[in-house]
């Protein structure tokens, strides 16, 4: 045989061999796609990672850890499934949560998750075929640190915007307190037993108020380019608005972006907490334990802010709390400080920053005639455009023309303080969406 000939049997040789194998791994790639997306039972343990994939990682859900829930100081919530529901701003076709033990005080241990789209608004029962199997890093159990978060791996999933989502948590063992978001507008579901994988909502019959442990949805999205995060208090965390209808205002700028012509295509996250002030902590936390519950807006700002999956532009409405609660804060220039060191930090990042003037509180029973006096000192200097970078002025699009200390009747919930829905939808209605794009100033 010459040299020649040996060359050209070696060539087809080597070319058989590579025909052989593409064959081969053609057969084991389809063999691992299709059906182990979707949750069938225990033949089916795992799902498929998500792949690279065009779009932007946003979030297009997010709440505040706010406290550790009372009454679950000893046993947590052992031997019991969370389903969460929660509501996207915007869709995409991967998605990854995080689950937070920031108020716990002994690891949490999480032995199955999963995720799934809603058959229905606000109700327990996964749409079929949308049940997905959570893991992280590629292990269905994770244990998360007292004080710390953990975030899942990304499953392949369409996720539809304006819908609601079951994020669904197991425990099987103590952890200690829970940590909650006491103000969810929203009703979730508690069952008994490991029933992370139940399409049916059957056995979630006990109903909670609460998000407990999870405090982000992201989503690989073709229709986002970035996330917009509103830090607040009870006006932004929408206390006053109807339960499940999502009408909170933040749910309103959603649907404007997502509708309007030219807006930019951002979604939006809710990290509003009852309550919340700018300089202080709020009220109740534990002698010598960390963190304060009701974190200020200060101490928690870069984590629930600037650390935000996809965070494009910061919108601030806090400062309300500081002045009605006590101890009142009465010095203008301290709020106003503690805004301006919330916009430096945003403009560190290069984000741009809107923020709301102090809506009137007269009549509620909070009122003295001394703190209104603060809350228009505030706004003007609000006003004046050296604050934030752009001003959406919430005050004048929900005060009463007749006695500008009040809500107008109509945007009034009926406690003079917080919104009906019509005046979280004027909320909404008054910001104007181009303040949202291009990149944050050197300085004010």
């Amino acid at each position: 045989m010459t040299k020649r000939h040996g060359y050209a049997l070696l060539a087809a040789i080597v070319a058989v061999v590579v025909v052989v194998s593409a064959a081969i791994y053609l057969g084991v790639s389809r063999a691992g796609t299709g059906s182990q997306d979707t949750l069938a039972g225990p033949r089916n343990p795992q799902n498929s990672a998500a792949p690279a994939s065009a779009g932007t990682w946003v979030g297009s859900w997010a709440t505040s850890p706010a406290a550790a829930e009372p009454g679950t100081e000893q046993e947590g919530l052992a031997g019991h499934s969370v389903r969460n529901v929660v509501h996207t701003s915007v869709g995409g076709t991967s998605a990854r949560i995080t689950l937070s033990n920031l108020f716990g005080q002994q690891p949490l241990t999480i032995t199955h998750a999963s995720i799934a789209v809603a058959a229905a608004p606000s109700n327990a029962t996964a749409a079929a075929g949308t049940l997905r199997r959570l893991t992280f890093s590629g292990s269905t159990s994770v244990v998360i640190a007292a004080g710390q978060q953990v975030v899942s791996d990304a499953v392949r999933m369409e996720v539809p915007h304006d819908a609601d989502m079951l994020i669904t948590t197991y425990s099987p063992t103590p952890s200690g307190p829970v940590t909650y978001h006491p103000q969810a507008r929203q009703i979730s579901y508690v069952a008994k037993g490991d029933r992370t994988e139940d399409v049916s909502g059957a056995a979630y019959t006990e109903q909670s108020p609460y998000w407990r442990y999870l405090t982000a949805l992201d989503v690989l999205s073709n229709e986002s380019t970035g996330t917009v995060v509103v830090i607040g208090d009870s006006l932004t965390d929408g206390v006053t608005s109807t339960v499940g209808a999502n009408r909170r205002w933040t749910d309103v700028l959603a649907d404007r972006l997502r509708d309007e012509s030219g807006a930019p295509r951002y979604s939006v996250v809710n990290e509003g907490i009852s309550g919340n002030r700018i300089l202080t902590d709020g009220l109740g936390r534990p002698k010598g334990t960390w963190p304060a519950i009701n974190p200020s807006g200060l101490a928690r700002f870069d984590r629930d802010v600037l650390s935000r999956t996809g965070v494009k532009a910061v919108v601030i409405v806090l400062g309300v709390n500081d002045i009605l609660r006590t101890p009142h804060q009465t010095d203008p220039d301290k709020i106003t400080d503690g805004l301006r060191e919330l916009t430096r930090q945003a403009h560190s990042r290069g984000l741009r920053v809107i923020g709301a003037t102090l809506m009137p509180f007269q009549g509620h029973r909070g009122y003295l005639p001394g703190l209104e006096n603060v809350r228009q000192a505030v706004n003007a200097q609000i006003r004046s455009g050296n604050v934030f970078d752009e001003v959406v002025d919430f005050d004048k699009a929900l005060r009463d023309p007749y006695n500008p200390r009040m809500l107008r009747p109509d945007y009034d919930s009926g406690d003079h303080l917080h919104p009906s829905d019509a005046g979280y939808r004027r909320m909404a209605e008054t910001f104007n969406l181009s303040h949202l794009k291009g990149s944050a100033p050197a300085e004010l």
